[in-house]
């Protein structure tokens, strides 16, 4: 009972109740919209690819366009991007209901608006996650990750039903505005949201200086990168019961709309049930015992779907996919959001969303084509191998525990007093910073310095070094790049307090009278010799 109360400690923010309410109803009209678009592709065509390819052309956009959400959800208002994000879905939303109710809807014009809709989520998607890090604190994360896996399932487990009840009493142009409707209220509650916004000392990055960034620190951050892999696999092998089970409704059950409808609502309360459980899972198993229990019960689920002909019994296995799929994308989110700093997390969110969602678009596709040529079963069943096979994967790549790390800004970073009069975009600027180390700790301080690399690179360094010096072996220069003054500035500003851990240990086994000696220069070509900068030296190592 504590552990049911604790999950619900994040809806004690007001702001993060008022959006998760609002997000019910959005929610709740995408599935109906879902349920509309696929069943209504069915009665366009006949090909099982482009049914498969109504959930692909959702998904596409995702894979395609989150990693530039993540870099403006980190340097601009995640507010006003919501805000647009959402205003964009709802006059898309409007046009296909208008083109629904004119007859006019062909197969490739369904794809392209549901392409349209799914650019939208695109955008919304990494300011809305990156946001509640900053609304709830950093110990009831996981709870409101859960909370918003929750929300979508409460829905998940209804909408479908009553999206194909208004499919098959209305018409799909009638289940399209019923979604546009539906971004009324979280829009409203995004427009009331008054967060408090810290006003940037530096410049903003560019966006492409801001893409670089995210993909930089995920590659230097092997733990994130397994979870990227584990993820893709994942959503390659599920993405096979929603892109196929409109023909698991019509050809393998007989059904219609409303079976479909019934069908999701099963795997929506599966889902329902995984996230409860995600909570008492938590304490009693590691992060990669979940994520495999995920992998199999989905397995087991699409196994059951791909030969079951009794309605009933395929229910009972899309609730057993339903548990998996909540359990594993929860664990792969937080496991994301607690291993990135904040001045990051929407490009890491989005970098996560991409290999998701591309292995989604991926497998939507592939289990399309393998659908068509070979039956629903067969690729039903490759599916449910795929996902065992990610289960599998664990032993090489296996997901890291919650990080205990601090990850707030360190803030120790003071900019110093420059003898030398330069501009903002002046560079490049040389940094080298000599340690004394006796020759007893030479091990340790070079284990600590392999850390320091991958931290220098990780937050902007170019061209980091490490030398030794030949006549005073004791002497050790640690030298790195930043192509600005403001690049420096903000590589500094990145630092983290698990960063200034590192630094700390390193300026315990510096044994000269003085701390080390920090020497920054600018870099000039020799026919500029009158702009030569010169050594600025003396500021307290950092």
């Amino acid at each position: 009972m504590a552990s049911f109360r604790e999950s619900l400690t994040p809806l004690s923010v007001p702001i993060f109740r008022a959006i998760w309410l609002a997000n019910l109803s959005s929610n709740f009209g995408a599935l109906i919209q879902s349920v509309a678009a696929a069943w209504l592709m069915t009665s366009l065509t006949q090909s099982a690819d482009l049914v498969a390819f109504v959930q692909a052309s959702a998904t596409l956009p995702i894979m395609l366009f989150s990693l530039v959400s993540g870099a403006l959800a980190d340097s601009y208002d995640r507010r006003r991007i919501m805000l647009f994000a959402q205003g964009f879905m709802l006059a898309v939303s409007l046009l296909l209901a208008l083109l629904a109710y004119m007859g006019a809807v062909t197969p490739w014009s369904l794809l392209a608006l549901t392409f349209l809709i799914g650019t939208g989520t695109a955008l919304n998607n990494p300011s809305w996650q990156a946001s509640v890090g900053d609304i709830v604190p950093r110990a009831d994360l996981p709870a409101a990750v859960a909370l918003n896996s929750i929300g979508f399932n409460i829905t998940r487990s209804v909408g479908p039903a009553i999206g194909g009840a208004i499919v098959a009493a209305a018409g799909a142009a009638a289940a399209f505005a019923v979604n546009a409707a539906s971004y009324l209220p979280l829009i409203v509650a995004i427009a009331r949201w008054r967060p408090g916004i810290q006003r940037p000392s530096l410049p903003r990055e560019t966006l492409r200086s801001g893409v670089m960034a995210g993909v930089r620190y995920v590659a230097m951050s092997p733990n994130i990168g397994r979870v990227l892999i584990r993820s893709f696999v994942f959503g390659f092998g599920a993405i096979s019961m929603q892109a196929l089970l409109p023909l698991v409704a019509r050809d393998l059950l007989g059904g219609g709309a409303l079976t479909y409808g019934l069908l999701l609502g099963a795997f929506g309360a599966g889902a329902i049930g995984g996230a409860f459980l995600s909570g008492g899972l938590r304490g009693r198993l590691t992060g990669e015992a979940i994520v495999r229990i995920a992998f199999l019960a989905f397995a087991a689920g699409v196994i059951v779907a791909a030969w079951s002909r009794i309605p009933v019994v395929t229910a009972l296995g899309l609730v057993l996919a339903g548990s998996g799929w909540v359990l594993a994308l929860a664990r792969f989110n937080v496991t994301v959001q607690l291993a990135s700093p904040r001045w990051v997390v929407g490009r890491t969110l989005s970098i996560y969303q991409t290999a998701t969602f591309g292995g989604m678009a991926a497998g939507s596709w592939t289990f399309g084509l393998l659908a068509d040529a070979h039956g629903v079963s067969a690729a039903l069943t490759l599916a449910a191998v795929v996902l065992l096979a990610g289960a599998a994967l664990g032993l090489a790549a296996s997901i890291p525990e919650d990080s205990t790390l601090s990850l707030d800004p360190a803030n120790r970073f003071r900019e110093p007093e420059l003898g030398l009069e330069i501009k903002p975009r002046s560079g490049p600027i040389l940094v080298m910073i000599e340690f004394e180390i006796h020759e007893a700790d030479t091990e340790a301080f070079l284990k600590l310095m392999s850390e320091r690399r991958r931290i220098r690179r990780r937050n902007g360094a170019r061209n980091w070094n490490l030398a030794r010096d030949l006549e005073r072996p004791s002497r050790w220069v640690e030298s790195y790049h930043a192509p600005t003054w403001t690049e420096y500035v903000r590589h500094n500003q990145r630092a983290t307090f698990a960063d200034a851990a590192i630094a700390d240990q390193l300026r315990a086994l510096h044994c000269g009278d003085h701390p080390p000696r920090v020497q920054r220069l600018i870099e000039r070509p020799t026919n500029w010799a009158d702009l030569a900068g010169a050594p600025m030296t003396g500021e307290q190592f950092h």
